[in-house]
């Protein structure tokens, strides 16, 4: 189980060879991958305030940053041909379901023939009604 909530002995260990003083530096190659470091900061010093306000600036940041890039690659997916949103399903049958509800078949037995939800099948046959 790889979540917040289990106890990592090695980071533990690590840790408190910090506290100590056995080592000087931690590199972390994401801040966020280390986990929580509120136990770490000290928010009653102005060097924790300072340093979790810092956190925060560049937690911030790495937001607006993935937002950036999730807008420019849903600006680029329709240059590339993808289509965005949910894929077609019951539109591409409608032809059919008007077909088979024109030949007397209930609305029922069309959702079943053409396997989709009975709910879909009334909206396209009320769509041109």
């Amino acid at each position: 189980m790889n979540s917040g909530a289990t106890k990592r002995e090695a980071r533990e260990k690590l840790l408190e060879a910090a506290r100590r003083p056995e080592i000087d530096i931690v590199p972390v190659w994401r801040l966020d991958r280390w986990g929580r470091l509120a136990e770490a900061l000290d928010l009653t010093t102005p060097a924790g305030r300072a340093m979790a306000g810092l956190l925060a600036i560049f937690a911030e940041f790495e937001r607006e940053i993935l937002r950036e890039r999730t807008r420019a690659g849903l600006a680029h997916a329709p240059l590339n041909g993808k289509q965005l949103g949910r894929p077609l399903t019951a539109v591409v049958h409608a032809a059919e379901i008007r077909k088979l509800h024109r030949a007397g078949v209930s609305k029922s037995e069309v959702a079943r023939r053409v396997q989709i939800g009975r709910t879909s099948v009334r909206r396209i046959l009320g769509a041109r009604s």
